[in-house]
């Protein structure tokens, strides 16, 4: 039987490269987030206050038809696995709205996710701050040279609180600290 399988982890933690390994490795079909056509991210990152709930709501629609276009047709067809979880949105919602803003996009988010496939595994990638902040640099894509630590910090404890309470399907947690998962 096919299964689903979504890596996750914050920003730079090595989720798109284990995506592409784990894809030629299991005969499945990648399902990539789609982040550079996010016309906000740049300005997001800075002035996160003015740009975050742009941002967000291109992401979760932009999320949304990926789910709708190309992982519900394959669902249970193929092998899949994905370098994001739709469920992501909450954790970057709550980190970067507030208010009515955050009402909204909840309300939002909560239409949407009632129509996206679950996935069958989620493999939460974890690393230190400065492991992030290192690949990040590595990878060097230009919205993210003036990468903020204290955001990295943020999202990073944002992701441990959610995935401490995370129950939705079984779950593997991976520390990525010794792993260089490029090189290696």
């Amino acid at each position: 039987m096919p299964h689903y399988i979504v890596i996750e982890g914050v920003i730079g933690v090595g989720k798109t490269t284990l995506t592409r390994l784990l894809a030629r490795t299991f005969t499945a079909t990648p399902v990539l987030e789609v982040v550079e056509e996010n016309p906000f991210l740049s300005a997001f990152y800075g002035d996160r206050a003015r740009y975050a709930f742009q941002t967000q709501t291109f992401f979760v629609l932009s999320r949304f038809r990926q789910q709708q276009t190309q992982v519900a047709p394959l669902r249970g067809r193929s092998n899949l696995i994905s370098d994001y979880l739709f469920a992501k949105n909450e954790i970057f919602a709550r980190l970067n709205l507030q208010g009515d803003e955050l009402e909204l996009f909840e309300q939002l988010y909560g239409v949407l996710a009632e129509r996206v496939p679950q996935p069958d595994l989620v493999v939460y990638l974890q690393a230190d701050v400065d492991t992030l902040m290192t690949r990040i640099a590595l990878r060097d894509r230009p919205f993210e040279r003036d990468m903020d630590r204290q955001y990295i910090s943020d999202l990073r404890d944002a992701y441990e609180e959610f995935f401490a309470h995370y129950t939705a399907t079984p779950l593997l947690t991976i520390a990525t600290d010794t792993l260089n998962l490029v090189r290696d």
